[in-house]
C-alpha cells in the first residue's frame, strides 16, 4: 500500500468511528473544550493531555469523561463523506470512480463558482475535466496544472464540503 492509501484509511476511520452506548442507535453527543478558557461537561484538552502523559490510552480517557459503559463503533456506511485520495494523480486519460467523484464535486462547486465549467460525471478525465480542474486551481490560487494530486484532491473536497454545507 502507498502512503496515500494508508492516509486515506486513517482519515476514513476517523470519520466513521464514533462513541456510543449499548441500546442506542446513534452516536453520543460529545463536546470538547480547552479546559482553560472554556469549560464544558465533555472532553478537556489539557485534562486529557495530562491523563495521556500518565499513560492512559484514548479509550480510557474517553471513559473517564463519558462513562465506563461507552465504546467506539465504526459505521458501516456514512452518507456524504467524500472519497479519500487514492494515491494516483488524476490527469488526461485517467478513468474510474475517483475521476467521477472529482467531476461530481466540481459540478457542485460550480453552482457557487460559475467560472468553473460544468462537466459530464462520466468517470473519464478528458479535456473538459482538465479545464474545470484548471479553473478551480486558478480560483483557489493553486498551481494551474490541470491535474488532481493529493493537495488538489483535498482542496476540492474541502470546498465541496463547504458549499454543500456538510460541515
Amino acid at each position: 500500500r502507498t502512503i496515500f492509501e494508508e492516509i486515506g484509511v486513517v482519515v476514513d476511520d476517523l470519520f466513521t468511528t464514533y462513541i456510543t452506548k449499548e441500546g442506542i442507535a446513534q452516536p453520543l453527543f460529545t463536546q470538547y473544550c480547552d479546559g482553560r478558557r472554556t469549560q464544558c461537561s465533555g472532553l478537556s484538552q489539557w485534562g486529557s493531555q495530562a491523563l495521556g502523559e500518565q499513560g492512559w490510552d484514548a479509550v480510557s480517557i474517553l471513559k473517564k469523561y463519558y462513562g465506563s459503559e461507552i465504546y467506539l463503533k465504526s459505521a458501516e456506511k456514512v452518507e456524504g463523506v467524500p472519497l479519500s485520495y487514492g494515491g494516483e494523480v488524476l490527469t488526461l486519460g485517467s478513468e474510474g470512480e475517483a475521476v467521477r467523484t472529482i467531476q461530481v464535486q466540481l459540478n457542485r462547486i460550480a453552482d457557487n463558482f460559475p467560472a468553473i465549467p460544468k462537466i459530464p460525471a462520466d468517470g473519464v478525465y478528458g479535456p473538459a475535466t482538465q479545464a474545470a480542474v484548471t479553473e478551480f486551481q486558478k480560483i483557489f490560487h493553486l498551481p494551474q496544472t490541470g491535474s488532481v494530486d493529493f493537495a488538489v484532491w483535498y482542496e476540492i473536497s474541502n470546498v465541496f464540503v463547504a458549499v454543500s454545507q456538510m460541515a
